[in-house]
């Protein structure tokens, strides 16, 4: 059984998860973890999937999806286990004018204490600027703390930011 990371890339239309998970599914693949966004107007589709195909058969399958504005990549990847962080999920928010640095400085400051980011998203919306980062803390951090560096970062950058535990009934 093969493991594949499968990315879509490219201009938006309707109908590109369906037809892709489609041909993934003709060729027997199980969808394990995805996800997709739009960024200004392209897509972004990610996924891990499992079954007997190879990565050669998954390109082929895919190769309806491509043209000039969409690109498909597939490669093998380790199996991994589902680790139990012995963690605790968290979400840091950050609003504010938009500058180069805010997320290199708040995921610096998050890495400092072990927090590994899980999944994160950032908009421009005008001037606003917007992170949400879903964070998997180590048991041990003193999260208050951590909470008051980084809204002392966040200041220095002009931004401000929260940190609040994430509520693990609606993972």
């Amino acid at each position: 059984m093969s493991v594949l990371a499968v990315t879509v890339l490219g201009h938006d239309r309707p109908g590109i998860i369906a037809q892709a998970t489609a041909a993934l599914g003709e060729l027997g693949l199980n969808l394990e973890d995805s996800t997709m966004t739009l960024l200004r107007g392209h897509f972004a589709f990610m996924l891990i999937c499992s079954g007997d195909a190879t990565s050669d058969a998954v390109v082929e399958a895919l190769e309806p999806l491509r043209d000039d504005s969409l690109e498909v990549s597939v490669r093998e990847v380790q199996a991994e286990p589902d680790h139990a962080s012995g963690g605790t999920p968290h979400q840091l928010v950050v609003r504010g004018g938009d500058r180069p640095g805010i997320v290199s400085a708040l995921t610096a400051v998050l890495a400092e204490v072990g927090g590994n980011v899980t999944d994160l998203s950032t908009r421009l919306s005008g001037d606003l600027y917007v992170v949400i980062a879903e964070v998997d803390m180590p048991p041990d951090v003193d999260v208050d703390g951590l909470a008051q560096r980084l809204a002392a970062v966040a200041a220095d950058l002009g931004v401000g930011a929260s940190l609040r535990p994430v509520d693990t009934d609606l993972l």
